[in-house]
């Protein structure tokens, strides 16, 4: 018999459950018995048999699906849907006092007021004013309902990028597309609920915990997908493996696995990786099939751009979303730029030009094939970044974070087209008239997925843990 090496203790086999049977007289074993009660109603959506399936949301929902459009650097809403007339004529002064500028005179004096030189011009029949850098989505401004009062609590990219998807700015809470993944499963078992589309130049400051699960089971995290043949790393059996041979691995690994798993309790790490293997298994040949545009026609491609080079590729990813989507999938984000991307603090004139130009017409594009599909009634599209750009300069040309008002944009499933809701101050620099907080977006994305926000929560060191945390109030104004 093998005993345990030199020096170290006999093994003991008790489990921690016959470990609360005995510490302090059996007090341990009644409070998990009770912390076991309060978790009976997750037990189906949180067990390893039931994370692709689909589940009830808490009332009628107005949208099914989510497309995600994450502009990554903090895209100036001075630029493209916020004009600020007193701004215009302010521009090259220092910041007024009024604004907070008595305790920073030195630093206002450097960094003066700094005008755009953009147009805005109303568009649609709502009339609402867009930036000449967007052309294209000015075309489709009645789709849009535009919030121009967001508020944020971090001037640091990774905090902020981490609150706008998950609702902290601490890393490790689980984000927006994992939430709804475990509140409301897969439509499609042969695709995940999450999927992202990273921008192929580089990731994105706070990196993947942005779109990962945190404390909830690990199979709800976002599965990164790319277009062209291999549109998951490591997907493809290994060549010459035919699909039986495949089948009795998976078979026997699933069984020993679950063995695995009964001696040791829940273990969602384990649970994940079982069904990661099965659903990586019926994804062989549905991801392939997901992200070929070769069925698409020449004006559909045409729409989305990728007959331009400057916007083919972030047009690819538009068409992906639309096909994932079309297909079940419950939650798409697509990222636009890369560790920079929309963090203009050089040059914000030249900066947005580019980012504007590589997804302006896509994002039209996405839009009118949306509408045209029958998707949009069903499919809630959301724009913005993690703050915007503050109406000082910097670097004469550039602009600095700005978490205290910007915009985001919101079109689709239950969105009241043509809605400006909120306000900025006169200078774009606050919220000033209906601030909507990261928390109050949230609740209304949940709410429009048919998820009350305060219910949706789970179990995590000793609190009912949720999205929102303490706050977030659907915002109503902008609902259909």
């Amino acid at each position: 018999m093998i005993g345990p090496p030199s020096g170290f203790p006999p093994h003991d086999s008790s489990s921690r459950r016959d470990f609360l049977r005995q510490a302090g007289g059996g007090f341990g074993a009644v409070a998990a018995a009770w912390m076991m009660a309060q978790e009976q109603d997750r037990a189906i959506a949180g067990s390893a048999d039931n994370l692709s399936s689909t589940r009830l949301p808490h009332f009628r929902p107005k949208a099914r699906r989510v497309i995600y459009l994450f502009m990554h650097g903090g895209p100036s809403h001075l630029e493209t849907f916020d004009p600020r007339p007193d701004l215009q004529r302010l521009s090259g002064q220092p910041l007024p006092a009024s604004f907070g500028a008595v305790a920073t005179r030195r630093r206002v004096a450097a960094n003066p007021l700094l005008g755009t030189r953009r147009t805005f011009r109303p568009s649609g029949q709502s009339g609402i004013p867009v930036s000449d850098f967007l052309p294209h989505l000015a075309g489709c401004a009645d789709e849009l309902a535009v919030i121009r009062s967001c508020r944020a609590d971090s001037v640091n990219h990774p905090q902020a990028v981490y609150q706008m998807n998950t609702g902290s700015i601490l890393m490790g809470k689980p984000s927006l597309g994992s939430w709804v993944s475990y509140g409301l499963g897969t439509e499609d078992r042969d695709l995940p609920a999450f999927v992202v589309l990273p921008d192929p130049g580089g990731g994105i400051k706070g990196g993947p915990p942005a779109y990962g699960a945190g404390f909830l089971p690990a199979s709800y995290q976002g599965t990164v997908m790319r277009s062209g043949p291999r549109p998951i790393l490591d997907l493809a059996p290994p060549e010459g493996t035919s699909d039986q041979s495949q089948r009795k691995t998976l078979d026997l690994i699933g069984r020993l696995n679950a063995r695995h798993l009964a001696a040791r309790g829940d273990d969602s790490e384990l649970s994940a990786r079982i069904q990661a293997y099965e659903l990586a298994y019926r994804m062989q040949s549905a991801a392939p099939e997901a992200v070929d545009l070769s069925a698409e026609t020449d004006e559909s491609l045409r729409l989305y751009g990728l007959d331009d080079p400057e916007t083919a590729e972030f047009g690819t990813r538009c068409l992906l979303a639309r096909r994932l989507v079309e297909r079940g999938v419950r939650f798409v984000q697509l990222y636009s730029g890369d560790v920079n991307g929309w963090d203009a603090h050089d040059d914000v004139e030249a900066n947005h030009a580019r980012m504007c130009r590589r997804t302006d017409r896509p994002i039209a594009g996405l839009l009118k094939d949306l509408r045209r599909r029958g998707l949009m009634d069903e499919t809630l599209v959301i724009w913005g970044g993690e703050f915007g750009r503050m109406p000082m300069s910097e670097s004469g040309r550039g602009r600095d974070h700005n978490p205290h008002g910007f915009t985001v944009w919101l079109a689709g499933a239950g969105i009241k087209g043509g809605t400006i809701h909120g306000e900025t101050d006169a200078i774009g620099l606050r919220a000033a008239v209906d601030p909507v907080h990261v928390h109050d977006l949230h609740a209304t994305i949940l709410h429009l997925l048919g998820l009350d926000h305060t219910r949706l929560t789970f179990p995590h060191n000793g609190r009912d843990d949720r999205l929102t945390d303490t706050a977030g109030v659907v915002v109503r104004a902008i609902l259909s």
